[in-house]
């Protein structure tokens, strides 16, 4: 079994919504019981909360139901736990890094590295722009996928 943790700031956008994407990938590929995923925050901020309502709307739009998803933060027993920790953008990953103590077994990757233009994904919170995140995230995912079933 793989396991995935999709990691952002929040827990609020970014990573949940990779998180339920890459979980319906699996199950629209026939693959769910290879698989185990989830996401995490690096920081203390929206402990407890849950999806971002934008965030939400635009997984619902796209058929993806993420009730019941209450951001948490990330910790030490998650680096020994997962096999892959997908940051979101290059703060996630100094932030993983930092929470970790470096990165000793080579589990920490961006999400976007799996596409055909790495980088970060986009962050909603700032922009507004959840229709590019959805994008982003999709992309990644899909390449995550591909990556991942080879």
């Amino acid at each position: 079994m793989k396991k995935i943790l999709f990691v952002c700031h929040g827990n609020i956008c970014r990573s949940p919504m990779a998180e339920f994407v890459m979980k319906k990938m699996v199950r629209d590929a026939g693959a769910a019981e290879e698989f185990e995923i989830a996401s995490a925050a690096t920081s203390t901020e929206e402990l407890g909360n849950g999806v971002y309502p934008p965030a939400r709307r635009i997984l619902n739009a796209h058929g993806i139901d993420c009730s019941g998803k209450y951001a948490r933060q990330i910790t030490m027993r998650d680096y020994e736990y997962y096999d892959l920790l997908i940051g979101m953008d290059n703060a996630n990953m100094r932030n993983m890094k930092r929470f970790f103590g470096g990165d000793p077994s080579g589990k920490l990757r961006m999400l976007m590295d799996y596409t055909e233009t790495p980088g970060e994904v986009a962050d909603p919170w700032y922009s507004g722009d959840f229709e590019q995140t959805w994008q982003d995230v999709n992309a990644g995912c899909s390449g995550l996928l591909d990556d991942l079933l080879q």
